[in-house]
């Protein structure tokens, strides 16, 4: 089924960093950097962080490479460099944002910031070539040591990434980055990369001019070794681009579409904006400059503090466990229970992992279009370059379709993503329950469901979880892996690390009604159509959580659900939650009116097929039922939806739903896209303060909405000028 949550493209991966530091750290006993130096007298230094998957820059790898180039600049008859990595699927990932993050000192983001310049600009000034053989993700301060090069070679392999997304942590390229890469490729492709964030697969690298050539993993040593011996590259000046002139034309059209787009909200890309396009008729030292004062500024702000909060979160969610609990194998053969538009978004991602994936549906046809979907999302991916032709034929060739009832004891993990009702699920579980071996896991990607119940139906509870995917599967990053009290704590392990495995996020909650990330949506979504009922104009309810931060307006995502998925959903927590959720009566009316949003065409906007933006369904003003929220301005209409979210949040958290705020935080911001540079909702309410909430709360109970009443964690907050984080 469709799930509540719709894709958003807030934090992401990886790096970010910069440099200098006195004095230089110490060597440590286990070095990250290897130097050989082959007879031609070609310098080949190798990447191997000990004890990592990945290579990072801090300051003592930093200081490390450092002395090597000390060693170099000494070296007589040095023929060439040659940077290469020992990593599996890692170049350098950027900087340690860990260390970054705990710096309390004002002064050590300036230090890290010029030490990595120093060092990158020796590898720059170095007489001989230079060659960067990337093989995995080279992003931030890994792709920045590479545009310090003379040469860049990359690997075919799909793991092979290289970019800039500093923006998206609220940051700029500053290792060189915002400086070398508009004078390499031109100042408008550098823009179109910087300003996004963008990290780019090996071919479009190429084609851009990031890299020279492309060749297999097993030759990229030897074709770094050739371009040695061509000498130091002759490159295009690139005088028609960039100049001052066109550098001004171009910030003040994109300076426009960017405050278009962010709503001012994220001050890193029109920061950086400004620094590449003031950079690139400076001097490399004076460009060089600009990047070390842009990120010094951006480092004060809130807004770049929270992303990088976010993206530790992220990284927290990547080595999350459920306890002291051995941990297994990883999954080879899953089934997934239903062909629909979520199960074959599953099936399609467990297959695209390498997993061999059983696609079990009651009929052919429905298991057909099931297949059709799979196929469209590859055919996507494909052109995305996130999969190779063969990759796509081989994801294809792994799953398997069944329309009738098929051995399943060699199953790792059963993922039921059937019809969103608990009559058929504990049906399909009790079968499940005997098709299975001893140590397969079910699973349900339930949205709201009780875990709990479903494995009731079973007779073996302890191995039922929920894993609970958001719609669309391959882009949103976020599994619920909900716990239920039967749920045997070796099961939940398997889970979070099956999660893992495929490359997904997980959040470990409890069992409740909507678990955290609907249970937290569906006040939200059931004020905006109060609101609407009550005579708030659909644009002004849309545009005040634009404004907010929100990568989509409430209405529009309920259009995006499916008026008839979310009327079910509301129906479901209204009845578990008595009086807390009163469902707005315009939800029946308009599924009553085949009015179910975009894959009917119309809901509260008109989806017309070919255009890309909806208008406003003017049938929709036959459902309101009063005037009292019409003369409500945006901020008021703001206020009164995030603060059922606030509220809900608080209430989740004093439940026991998750375990910390941090949860909350990463599950709605990862989930929903809940306004990433806010930090998440309780984040936000610590920033605006819970006694002005409450009293904010208790105003709006006073003219009648009793669901506004404050829960009473919030309340204590309140009373003693409490937080919920205690950083």
């Amino acid at each position: 089924m469709t799930h509540l949550a719709q894709p958003v493209s807030p934090v992401n991966p990886t790096d970010w960093g910069r440099p200098r530091t006195s004095p230089k750290p110490e060597a440590s006993d286990a070095p990250s950097i290897r130097r050989e130096i082959d007879g031609d007298q070609i310098c080949i230094l190798t990447f191997d962080r000990p004890d990592s998957s990945a290579n990072i820059f801090d300051r003592a790898t930093l200081a490390e490479l450092d002395r090597h180039l000390d060693f170099l600049s000494a070296a007589d008859g040095l023929k060439g460099l040659v940077l290469v990595s020992a990593k599996k699927s890692i170049f350098i990932a950027g900087a340690d944002l860990l260390s970054i993050f705990a710096e309390t000192r004002p002064e050590a983001l300036r230090e890290l910031i010029e030490l990595g310049q120093h060092v990158f600009n020796r590898i720059a000034a170095l007489p001989c070539p230079t060659v960067a053989a990337i093989h995995g993700a080279a992003l931030g301060g890994g792709c920045e040591i590479a545009l310090a090069c003379d040469w860049r070679i990359a690997s075919t392999d799909a793991v092979t990434r290289i970019g800039l997304p500093e923006t998206q942590l609220g940051l700029l390229p500053a290792w060189g980055g915002s400086t070398r890469l508009p004078r390499l490729i031109g100042l408008p492709k550098a823009l179109e990369i910087i300003l996004a964030g963008k990290a780019l697969a090996p071919k479009p690298a190429l084609k851009c001019g990031m890299v020279d050539s492309l060749v297999p993993r097993e030759y990229l040593l030897p074709t770094a070794l050739k371009k040695i011996r061509e000498g130091k590259p002759h490159r295009a000046r690139r005088f028609l681009t960039n100049n001052a002139l066109v550098a001004s034309v171009i910030a003040a059209r994109l300076k426009a579409q960017l405050q278009k787009k962010t709503r001012g909200h994220y001050p890193a890309v029109t920061k950086a904006l400004a620094v590449v396009t003031q950079g690139i008729s400076r001097s490399v030292s004076a460009s060089l400059q600009l990047e070390v004062e842009g990120v010094e500024e951006l480092g004060k702000t809130e807004s770049t503090r929270n992303l990088l909060r976010l993206f530790l979160l992220q990284e927290r969610a990547k080595k999350l466990k459920a306890g002291p609990v051995a941990v297994s194998s990883a999954a080879e053969n899953c089934a997934v229970i239903g062909a629909g538009v979520m199960g074959a978004g599953i099936a399609q991602w467990l297959s695209a992992k390498k997993l061999s994936v059983i696609l079990r549906d009651v009929s052919a046809d429905q298991i057909a279009r099931g297949l059709s979907n799979i196929s469209k999302l590859y055919a996507e991916g494909t052109k995305r370059h996130t999969f190779t032709a063969v990759e796509a034929r081989a994801g294809l060739d792994r799953i398997h379709p069944a329309a009738a009832e098929v051995p399943l004891r060699n199953v790792d993990f059963i993922i039921e993503a059937a019809v969103e009702a608990m009559a058929p699920k504990k049906e399909i579980f009790r079968t499940l329950d005997a098709l299975a071996g001893e140590q397969t896991i079910l699973a349900t990607n339930t949205s709201a469901l009780s875990v709990a119940e479903i494995a009731a139906a079973t007779v073996h509870p302890e191995r039922v979880v929920g894993i609970h995917f958001f719609n669309p599967v391959h882009r949103m990053q976020l599994v619920e892996v909900v716990r239920a009290p039967q749920t045997s704590p070796a099961a939940v392990q398997r889970a979070i690390q099956f999660v893992q495995q495929i490359g997904k996020l997980p959040l470990l909650v409890n069992d409740s009604p909507g678990f955290l990330v609907n249970r937290i949506l569906i006040p939200y979504l059931i004020e905006a159509g109060l609101l609407f009922e009550s005579g708030a104009r659909a644009r002004d309810l849309d545009e005040a959580m634009l404004d907010f931060g929100m990568p989509m307006g409430p209405l529009r995502l309920l259009d995006e659900v499916g008026l008839d998925v979310a009327h079910h959903i509301c129906g479901t927590l209204a009845e578990k939650f008595h009086g807390r959720f009163p469902v707005p009566s315009l939800l029946e009316k308009m599924v009553q009116a085949k009015m179910l949003g975009r894959k009917g065409g119309r809901g509260f906007y008109v989806h017309a097929r070919g255009k890309k933006s909806p208008t406003l369904n003017a049938e929709t003003e036959a459902f309101r039922t009063g005037d009292s929220a019409h003369a409500l301005t945006r901020e008021q209409l703001q206020v009164r939806m995030v603060l059922l979210m606030i509220n809900e949040a608080a209430r989740c958290l004093e439940e026991k739903v998750v375990a910390s705020a941090d949860d909350v935080d990463f599950g709605m911001v990862m989930g929903t896209g809940f306004a990433p540079f806010r930090g998440g909702p309780l984040r936000h309410a610590d920033a605006v303060g819970a006694a002005q909430i409450v009293v904010v709360m208790r105003h709006w109970v006073d003219t009648g909405a009793a669901w506004f009443q404050p829960c009473k964690l919030l309340e204590a907050l309140a009373e003693r000028g409490g937080t919920f984080h205690s950083d």
